[in-house]
C-alpha cells in the first residue's frame, strides 16, 4: 500500500491513538523540561511576565526558550541566504513497542483501509514478519521512529518529504543511512533557528520624526536591546542536544526613498563596542554622522518609510559538537515614519 495513503489512514485514526502520543510527549517532557499537554500531542510552559516561553515540546523535540527574545515586538529572522529553511519534517522517536500496539490495531479493526493493507501490516508487526509482536521482546533497547512535520510547516510542500514508514532503531544505533531526515544535531540546531525572536529595530533618530532637505539626520542603536539571544532543542530520548545564537553584527539604513544619501554609502552601520551608530550630541551638527541617512527632497504631504534592519550572525553547537559551526545569517527589520520637509527661508 503506498505510504501517502498510510498517513491519511493514520490521520483519520488520531483519536484511537491520541492517547499514545501524549504518553509519549509527557515521557519525552520528564527529561528536565516539563510542561503540561494540550492534548495535541505536544505540551508547552512558560513564564508568568508575559516574557515569553520558557521551553515547550514538539513530539520528541523539546525547545528550551528561556535565552530567547521577549517582549511584545520580537519576531523571527529571515535567512538572508535566499530561500534556506529549518527542516519541514523530520524523523525521531514516537513509540515503545506496547504504545505502536495501542496506535494501530484501532486503524486495522476500523476496517478502513482495506483488508490487504490491513493483512501486510498484521503479517509486519504480528504474524513473525520484520517485526514480530512489535517488537515487544526488545522492549526498552529501542524505539520505533516515525514522522514529524515541524510546527507552522503543516502546508509546505516539504512537510511531505517524510514518506518513510514506521521503522525501528535500537538505542545507541544510528538511524538508516538513507534516511535523510532522521534526527541529528545539526538538523536539531536548524529546528531550534526556526524558533529564534528577536527584538524589532526603532533607530534614534536626530532630528527625531521630522528632519530638513540636505540636513544629516544621526542614527544610533542602543545595543544593549540586541544582546545575543539563544534556543536549545534536544531529544531527551537520544540525549542529543543543540543550541542555535544569534548575535547582531550590523544595522542596515534602507531611506525609503532614493532621493536620499546614507552613511556610510552602503548603508550598512558596524557594531562597534556596545553601540551601533553614534548619538547626536550639541555641537556637532557641521560633522558627518558615522551611521544615518540625508534626504535630498522633501517628503511632500507624507512621511517616507525609513527602514532599519538588523543582521544576526548564527551558529550552533551541540552533541559533539564544541566549536561554533555557523547557520545562514538572519535578517529581521522594521519601518518607521520620517518627514522630510523643505528648509523655509525669508527674503527682505
Amino acid at each position: 500500500m503506498p505510504v501517502l495513503k498510510y498517513r491519511k489512514v493514520a490521520a483519520v485514526a488520531v483519536v484511537a491513538s491520541a492517547a499514545v502520543i501524549i504518553s509519549s510527549t509527557q515521557a519525552f517532557a520528564g527529561y528536565g523540561h516539563g510542561g503540561s499537554t494540550n492534548g495535541s500531542g505536544s505540551s508547552a510552559s512558560g513564564d508568568s511576565d508575559g516574557k515569553g516561553t520558557l521551553s515547550a515540546t514538539a513530539g520528541a523535540v523539546v525547545f528550551d526558550r528561556s535565552e530567547n527574545g521577549s517582549g511584545d515586538s520580537t519576531g523571527p529572522v529571515t535567512s538572508s541566504s535566499g530561500n534556506w529553511t529549518p527542516p519541514a519534517c523530520y524523523y525521531a522517536p514516537r513509540y515503545t513497542p506496547d504504545e505502536l500496539q495501542k496506535y494501530l490495531e484501532p486503524i486495522w479493526n476500523a476496517e478502513s483501509t482495506g483488508p490487504q493493507w490491513d493483512q501486510e501490516q498484521r503479517d509486519k508487526y504480528v504474524n513473525g514478519g520484520k517485526a514480530k509482536d512489535f517488537n515487544k521482546a526488545k522492549t526498552g533497547e529501542g524505539y520505533w521512529w516515525d514522522s514529524y512535520v515541524t510546527e507552522g510547516r503543516e502546508g509546505d510542500p516539504h512537510a511531505l518529504d517524510c514518506k518513510e514508514e514506521i521503522f525501528w532503531v535500537d538505542k545507541g544505533a544510528a538511524p538508516p543511512a538513507d534516511i535523510p531526515q532522521a534526527i541529528t544535531p545539526e538538523m536539531l540546531a536548524q529546528l531550534a533557528y526556526g524558533e529564534i525572536r528577536v527584538p524589532s529595530t526603532k533607530v534614534d533618530l536626530a532630528p527625531a520624526g521630522t528632519t530638513k532637505v540636505n540636513l544629516p539626520t544621526w542614527a544610533w542603536l542602543d545595543t544593549a536591546k540586541f544582546k545575543p539571544v539563544s534556543v536549545t532543542a534536544s531529544v531527551p530520548l537520544l540525549g542529543v542536544t543543540a543550541t542555535t545564537t544569534a548575535e547582531p553584527v550590523a544595522l542596515k539604513i534602507e531611506p525609503g526613498t532614493s532621493d536620499a544619501q546614507t552613511y556610510p554609502a552602503s548603508g550598512v552601520c558596524e557594531i562597534t563596542g556596545d553601540r551601533i551608530g553614534e548619538a547626536y550630541a550639541k555641537g556637532k551638527a557641521g560633522e558627518t554622522p558615522p551611521c544615518g541617512v540625508k534626504y535630498l527632497r522633501s517628503s511632500g504631504d507624507g512621511p517616507y518609510k525609513l527602514r532599519a534592519t538588523i543582521t544576526w550572525k548564527i551558529h550552533w553547537t551541540g552533541t559533539g559538537v564544541t566549536e561554533a559551526r555557523n547557520l545562514p545569517d538572519g535578517t529581521f527589520g522594521a519601518d518607521q515614519d520620517v518627514v522630510v520637509q523643505e528648509i523655509q527661508s525669508v527674503n527682505r
